[in-house]
């Protein structure tokens, strides 16, 4: 599995438009998103293993309602499964929670990204709940993975993200507008 210090793979996907213009119908739903898409920001990637199951929406409507933070950050979120571009759209037509749903959802239906980041699990076939941080130059800067039965915390990625950002040393359970860690003056003290 790809880890912080590596780049992450380049990538071109079908994807459903974020927001209420990702329900227009076939033709008018859809896009195309690329790792050279918005280009210059941070990037959330997260993975779930299959749409219509019970775990997932969860997940993604939490991401979905923090969306506006992570662009008050300069990032973007891209969720990402397996399922095509046309499943993601039904899915969004049915399900109250995702239908206008802030954030694009790709179609990773030839597993090629899943399986150049190692997510995919070996008995399922599907990405685990996979998420990387990935800074503007490429590079990713956090991973978390959970098992396919267990959802993550988008408020943590969120801090995470802020603690990435400072560029400093952030303690334990550190949150945005709290003190880093100041190492001089840690000797000082001393």
């Amino acid at each position: 599995m790809l880890t912080v210090g590596d780049k992450f793979p380049a990538f071109k996907l079908a994807a459903v438009k974020a927001g209420p213009e990702g329900l227009g119908g076939p033709g008018k739903s859809f896009t195309e998103i690329s790792s050279d898409s918005d280009a210059g920001k941070w990037k959330i990637v997260f993975f779930w293993p299959k749409d219509f199951t019970f775990v997932c929406p969860t997940e993604i409507a939490a991401f979905g309602k923090l969306a506006g933070e992570f662009t008050d950050r300069d990032a973007v979120v891209y969720g990402v499964s397996t399922d095509s571009e046309f499943v993601h759209l039904n899915w969004r037509v049915y399900n109250d929670d995702i239908r206008d749903l802030p954030i694009p959802m790709l179609a990773d239906i030839k597993r090629e990204l899943s399986e150049a980041l190692g997510i995919l699990d070996k008995e399922a076939g599907v990405p685990l709940r996979a998420t990387f941080i990935v800074d503007p130059d490429g590079t990713i800067q956090w991973v978390g993975v959970n098992g396919l039965n267990v959802g993550r915390n988008p408020q943590e990625v969120l801090r995470i993200l802020d603690a990435l950002q400072t560029d400093e040393l952030c303690p334990c359970n550190w949150e945005k507008g709290k003190d880093t860690l100041k190492p001089e003056a840690l000797f000082k003290a001393a």
